[in-house]
């Protein structure tokens, strides 16, 4: 086998065992092995084993092999023996220089040890010298030592004994100083003295000492209990009662007593900072906003630095300080929870929740046991909702107050140009600066770097989205109920003097209508960007049940109250029309009227309701665009022929003689109505003046045509509702985007008229036209002119 064919792991396996074999020791052993596992296992692949033998593998080589084989294998191992004679030159050369090395490291050593032990044999001895000469000293000098300790007894037993006789006149000097500390530290230091000779040689030391710390206790005593002296003075006073061995425990009471009275002398400060923080003027807040007042900080150091004392000297009392931080930090939420109710700002906020913040930092320190600023965290998480809650609240009341403008003017008869109009703007600006401020007050508690703000982050971004949400709903429900709708959801809701219980305006119902425009076009897009920008995030509550806020939702409700609230004021207009109607209609006796003379007086009053809601909704509607359908290019859609030219008028006059042909006629004419091309009345209301005024006109012609319909008329009282209803489409047909539906439905009265009427003989056009030309020449002050 040639060496480049061995693997290294054979190669380094193979060196290893010719090492091994050269400089084994036991050669008879392993020569006795080697033959033994040669003659039992004889193969070709012992050659590099320990047990190699080479008569029987060169038998077995020839058995097995050829001749040109063995040539073969001839070759190889020469090259094989050449390879292992190189290798073992190199390792004998790699070897040397450490053979080398370590015979020289060998002879250093051995020059190096021979000096050695004679000067150790030097060294013990100067050791033994040394000692034998301190044992004689130490012998020389016993007695003198032994004097001189008992010399130096005797000299402190002769300061002691100096300290008793002394000590009377020490705590005379203690109490005259009111050095109370220093007089138990000398009682004390000879209590052992006096126990031991108090009964005999130093009885009158003990006794005046015994007075004079009679004096002491009782001083203490009454600085304990004294108003005037601080919380440090008290502690200590207890300590060195304590000391003295007086019972204290039947005092421990008393003093936490004088603890909670400390407790509310801070809270009295804390509540006069935050009242004077609510009531103070802005630039002097800009000024100094982190500013901290000294009576409250001095008082918190105090009641502080007695809980600390309270500790040492009433191991057994960390409940009762326990409860009392924690009633330091509920006490101040409980004002600042009052404050809220009465509406302040961000920057008053965040100044007292620093105030609190630093009370419960220095509480910390001294009481980590309970865990204050956790009590803390919690009860800032329920005012900060609260103040978040609060500021929608306000925000919701101060619109509320400026739509109730419209109904308060009205109730105390103040005159305003444009009434509605104005308070249309400022409900605006009530929604939209209103919102915007909150934000911003919103935003300066997310910004600010208080620690007791930053754990609440995610709390009040979830809030924000929840209460515009929240409000944006309760504003709904708040314009129901302005409106005059029933709903269940604000019947708790209280007005400002009690004008819930008025009747509603209609124009507050037009304002509104505008106004829930304004909110989905404008605030919602607006607010929505703002939340997006400045209140983002937000995990707290998960969105189990969607989004905090949800724009398309807000807009979709207000879109809806916008046509709602449209439809509902025409309606409240109709309404007022359909009563003045009703009370026309339902006064007179129509079979006994009189001969016309004028156009009625309801004409005015009904002239009157119209121009009111032109001019209502030209404070708040856009004119839309101009549409009108006139007559000339509505004669295919509908009848608009005045009642002088009146075809069915004329075949009922011509008819009127012979019954049967106008019952036959009357048939023939509802039959045409049935055939005739339909006019749509009645369309979608759109949020423009033509659009609803229009509406209504038509809405109040046809309660007009139904009251006709129920009366029945003599020649007089038809003559009447002729007059009437031409002198309305005179006045009327001008100022509505649709005159063709206007002359259809009072074609429609007048024909309602004809078939109500026991001999329908209209006036004549020259009588007509003289007593609308009567009417139009009145003074202005006595009629109403058109819309």
């Amino acid at each position: 086998m040639a060496a480049d064919d061995v693997p290294l792991d054979d190669k380094s396996k193979r060196m290893r065992d010719l090492l091994s074999s050269f400089y084994s020791t036991d050669q008879s052993t392993s020569g006795a092995n080697s033959n033994a596992v040669s003659s039992k296992y004889a193969t070709l692949d012992t050659i590099n084993s320990p047990s190699f033998d080479p008569d029987n593998y060169m038998n077995l080589l020839v058995q097995k092999s050829n001749l040109e084989t063995l040539l073969q294998r001839h070759v190889e191992m020469a090259a094989e023996i050449k390879n292992l004679d190189t290798d073992l030159q190199m390792l004998v050369y790699e070897n040397y220089n450490k053979f080398i090395s370590a015979t020289d490291t060998i002879k250093r050593m051995n020059s190096n040890i021979v000096g050695m032990e004679a000067n150790m044999e030097q060294l013990l001895e100067k050791i033994l010298s040394v000692q034998s000469r301190s044992d004689g000293v130490n012998t020389s000098l016993f007695e003198k030592r032994e004097h001189i300790e008992k010399l130096h007894r005797t000299r402190n037993l002769l300061r002691k004994i100096q300290f008793i006789y002394d000590l009377p006149e020490r705590l005379g000097k203690c109490i005259k100083s009111e050095a109370y500390a220093d007089a138990v530290k000398f009682y004390t230091g000879a209590m052992p003295i006096f126990k031991v000779y108090g009964d005999s040689s130093f009885q009158d030391c003990k006794k005046a000492s015994e007075e004079a710390m009679s004096i002491i206790i009782k001083n203490l005593q009454g600085k304990l209990f004294s108003d005037s002296e601080s919380i440090q003075a008290r502690a200590e006073a207890v300590m060195l009662l304590k000391q003295l061995d007086f019972p204290v425990d039947n005092l421990k009471d008393q003093l936490f007593e004088k603890l909670e009275q400390s407790l509310e002398d801070v809270q009295l400060h804390f509540e006069g900072n935050s009242n004077h923080s609510a009531k103070a003027d802005e630039s002097v807040k800009q000024e100094s906003p982190d500013h901290i007042p000294a009576a409250h900080e001095v008082s918190t150091r105090e009641l502080v630095e007695a809980v600390r004392a309270y500790r040492v000297i009433f191991p057994d009392s960390e409940q009762q300080l326990i409860r009392i931080s924690h009633d330091l930090v509920i006490k101040h939420f409980e004002s600042i929870e009052k404050l809220i109710k009465n509406h302040i700002s961000s920057a008053e906020l965040l100044g007292l929740l620093r105030l609190v913040w630093d009370d419960v930092l220095l509480m910390d320190e001294v009481l980590p046991e309970a865990a204050v600023a956790d009590a803390c965290l919690e009860a800032a998480n329920h005012a900060v909702k609260q103040y978040v809650a609060g500021s929608f609240s306000h925000l919701l009341q101060d619109i509320s107050e400026s739509l109730m403008k419209v109904q308060i003017n009205q109730k105390e008869a103040v005159k305003e140009e444009h009434p509605l109009q104005a308070t249309l703007e400022a409900s605006k600006k009530a929604v939209i600066q209103g919102s915007m401020g909150v934000l911003l007050d919103f935003r300066q508690l997310l910004d600010d770097s208080l620690p007791l703000l930053s754990s609440l982050r995610d709390l009040i971004v979830d809030w924000v989205q929840e209460g515009f949400q929240d409000f944006f709903r309760s504003l709904y429900n708040r314009f129901l109920l302005l409106s005059g709708e029933n709903n269940s959801a604000t019947q708790d809701v209280i007005f400002h003097d009690g004008i819930q219980g008025d009747k509603t305006v209609a124009g507050l119902v037009l304002v509104l209508a505008q106004l829930s425009v304004f909110i989905d076009q404008n605030a919602i897009p607006r607010i929505t960007e703002e939340i997006a920008t400045s209140f983002s995030g937000g995990s707290v509550r998960k969105y189990e049940s969607g989004p905090a806020f949800v724009p398309a939702e807000i807009c979709r409700i207000y879109r809806s109250a916008a046509e709602k609230f449209l439809h509902l004021y025409i309606k409240m207009k109709t309404q007022r029309v359909s009563v003045l109607l009703k009370k026309r209609f339902t006064t007179p006796n129509w079979i006994k009227h009189k001969e016309p003379r004028e156009v009625h007086m309801f004409v005015d009053l009904f002239l009157q309701e119209l121009g009111g809601v032109l001019s209502e909704v030209k404070q708040i509607l856009p004119e839309g665009p101009t549409r009108k359908h006139r007559r000339a290019d509505s004669m295919s859609n509908a009848s608009s022929t005045s009642t002088r030219s009146n075809p069915l008028r004329d075949e009922r006059l011509l008819t009127r003689s012979n019954p049967q042909k106008a019952r036959s006629q009357l048939l023939e004419t509802h039959l045409a109505k049935l055939f005739k091309q339909k006019m749509e009345i009645f369309t979608k209301v759109d949020a423009t003046q033509d659009s609803v005024l229009t509406t209504t006109v038509k809405l109040c012609l046809k309660s007009l045509q139904e009251f006709v319909r129920l009366q029945t008329f003599n020649r007089s009282g038809f003559q009447q509702i002729q007059l009437d209803t031409q002198f309305l489409r005179d006045s009327i047909k001008d100022n509505v985007e649709d005159e063709a539906a206007v002359d259809f439905l009072l074609d429609e009265v007048i024909n309602a008229a004809v078939e109500r009427c026991l001999d329908p003989i209209p006036l004549e056009p020259p009588v007509l036209d003289r007593l609308i030309q009567v009417k139009l020449e009145k003074p202005r002050e006595q009629t109403t002119a058109t819309p």
